[in-house]
């Protein structure tokens, strides 16, 4: 189970694209990155995806070597089942300093005090490096795209970033996901989605100048389909130039409504 994007025997990445049963919820991908037996879970989701994403890691790895949990931001299809992996693997859950004091809301009140600090790596800001076998995977500052405190993580072994919600194109759950060669094939899939969620150009410029200098091999966002070379290029061409956000507002997005009932 799952797609392998890079295996070179010792450092291996896996994404699991199909675990949303149908319109059951927003179709959502999920990754693992082993490196020399130890493996790092990205945006791991609900209840909804616990135990097919338990199962699906089990066939690369024992959930028992996992060593982090890595949470792009804090929204409940990235870590709503925070406490059943934080209870059953050793794994530490790593996030935005911002949203440290909100994840024991996804943890049941029998569990919390099993857990201590030591469980949880509050990122600053600036992003750090996080140890992973022999290698190490990197957080990158992705504030306010589309969370206040918001991370892409990047694996310079595989050269593959894991962007969370930028990038995303949103399909039915159960589509196949693929990798996109042309990038104008994705627009009509992300457009309206960025043009609510990301804050603003200024953000999305910023971002896309810092992946621009990484070169990354493969963008594999949180939902939809991943984006291959060279619809990268043409991507963050596309990201640089978005308006977005609070650069669409004006007045008549604050008035009194209408009269009308729901």
């Amino acid at each position: 189970m799952g797609k392998v994007l890079f295996d070179n025997g010792e450092h291996r990445c896996v994404a699991f694209t199909n675990l949303v049963p149908g319109g059951d919820g927003v179709q959502a991908n999920q990754f693992l990155i082993i490196d020399s037996g130890k493996g790092a879970l990205i945006d791991p989701g609900g209840d909804l995806l616990y135990m097919p994403l338990w199962l699906g890691i089990s066939s690369h790895l024992p959930p028992s070597d996992l060593r982090w949990l890595f949470a792009s931001h804090q929204d409940p299809d990235i870590i709503g089942a925070a406490g059943r992996w934080l209870a059953n693997t050793p794994a530490q859950l790593v996030c935005s300093k911002l949203w440290g004091r909100f994840v024991p809301h996804n943890i049941s009140s029998t569990q919390t005090h099993k857990l201590g600090d030591d469980r949880y790596v509050l990122l600053p800001d600036k992003g750090g490096f996080l140890p992973l076998g022999r290698s190490e995977i990197v957080a990158l500052p992705a504030h306010f795209l589309h969370s206040v405190g918001n991370f892409s993580f990047f694996d310079p072994v595989s050269r593959i970033l894991f962007s969370g919600d930028i990038g995303s194109s949103l399909l039915e759950g159960g589509q196949a996901c693929q990798t996109i060669s042309r990038f104008d094939t994705l627009i009509p899939l992300m457009e309206g989605f960025h043009r609510r969620y990301m804050a603003s150009n200024r953000a999305t410029k910023r971002w896309a100048s810092m992946v621009r200098a990484l070169n990354p091999a493969m963008i594999v966002p949180q939902h939809g389909h991943r984006i291959g070379s060279p619809a990268i290029a043409e991507f963050l061409s596309w990201l640089e130039q978005l308006e977005c956000g609070v650069d669409l507002l004006d007045e008549t997005h604050y008035q009194y409504p209408s009269r009308s009932y729901f």
